[in-house]
């Protein structure tokens, strides 16, 4: 048996999927948060590109970002546990939150900003396979 060499836990051929079939991502992600597919009014990935940072570097932020319904979600997939997870996620979080307010507008305009993460490992000491927070 051939043994696959790429598989859709590898970052790029995720987003690959995603960003050229929006259509499924935009499906699974009324799924995740629970918003009916037919009353999803507004869908953008504001980040389609995955061009490298140097010829020949891999281009290291995958992560899907997207403004449904004038929130923003971030889907991000991370396959190995480097230990620093949960602070990598909230700081991401931090970045768009905060880069949703325009200069003079009230911060009660801030949008709804999700983190959707699909991970490879075990991050919580519990049998959930599904946590929210």
């Amino acid at each position: 048996m051939t043994k696959l060499e790429y598989t859709f836990k590898t970052d790029t051929l995720f987003k690959m999927l995603f960003v050229k079939h929006p259509d499924l991502l935009k499906q699974l992600v009324s799924e995740l948060l629970k918003i009916p597919l037919k009353n999803i009014d507004q869908f953008e990935i504001t980040n389609p590109e995955m061009p490298p940072e140097s010829l020949g570097d891999k281009f290291c932020r995958l992560d899907i970002n997207m403004i449904v319904d004038g929130q923003r979600v971030s889907l991000e997939i991370q396959v190995r546990n480097e230990g620093d997870y949960p602070s990598r996620v909230l700081f991401q979080w931090a970045k768009i939150y905060s880069s949703a307010l325009p200069s003079g507008k009230d911060y009660i305009d801030l949008p709804r900003t999700v983190v959707i993460s699909i991970i490879n490992f075990p991050l919580f000491s519990c049998k959930e396979f599904h946590s929210e927070f």
